[in-house]
């Protein structure tokens, strides 16, 4: 059993994820309004679950482009959504840059919630400060107040960001 010991602490510690997602890890302020949702109002526990989830997606997209790390948006994104990050952390690691964004908050407003039950539209507001950096070095910063346009899709435990799209008015 002592022999072992080494190996199973060496098993535990590769298994400790690099970034651990909860409330206390400083979660960006997500406000949802379904009041004037169709064709369906939502339910009590969706209402509860998607502005958390949401939340979750943008904590992990953020450290996901600061850090170059394409696997830290697994957890969150699906689709096109995923596909898009994907690409953007491809291209940041070529021109040798990561971005680091200040969340301020978002508010959405749910604009969709599909018969079924199998895909919400939602409207975000979002206030963020973005900084381009090279290695520790800003190199541009921005205060953003952008609007994107958001397909979110039920998954085995969360809603996922199946669609996140900045609309053609984006700096309001």
């Amino acid at each position: 059993m002592i022999r072992r010991l080494p190996l199973l602490l060496c098993i535990a510690l590769l298994s400790v994820p690099l970034f651990h997602v909860s409330a206390e890890d400083g979660l960006p302020k997500v406000e949802l309004s379904a009041s004037n949702l169709q064709p369906r109002p939502i339910e009590d526990l969706t209402s509860k679950s998607v502005p958390r989830d949401y939340a979750h997606a943008w904590q992990t997209m953020a450290q996901a482009l600061d850090s170059n790390r394409v696997d830290l948006i697994n957890g969150y994104f699906t689709g096109f959504a995923k596909e898009d990050l994907t690409s953007r952390i491809e291209e940041q690691k070529k021109a040798n840059i990561h971005v680091r964004y200040d969340d301020r908050g978002h508010k959405l407003e749910a604009l969709f919630y599909s018969p079924a039950g199998d895909a919400m539209l939602l409207r975000d507001r979002a206030q963020l400060e973005m900084q381009i950096m090279d290695g520790d070095k800003v190199i541009d910063r921005e205060q953003l107040n952008i609007q994107y346009m958001v397909m979110m899709t039920p998954g085995a435990d969360r809603w996922l960001v199946r669609a996140l799209r900045a609309t053609p008015e984006e700096h309001r």
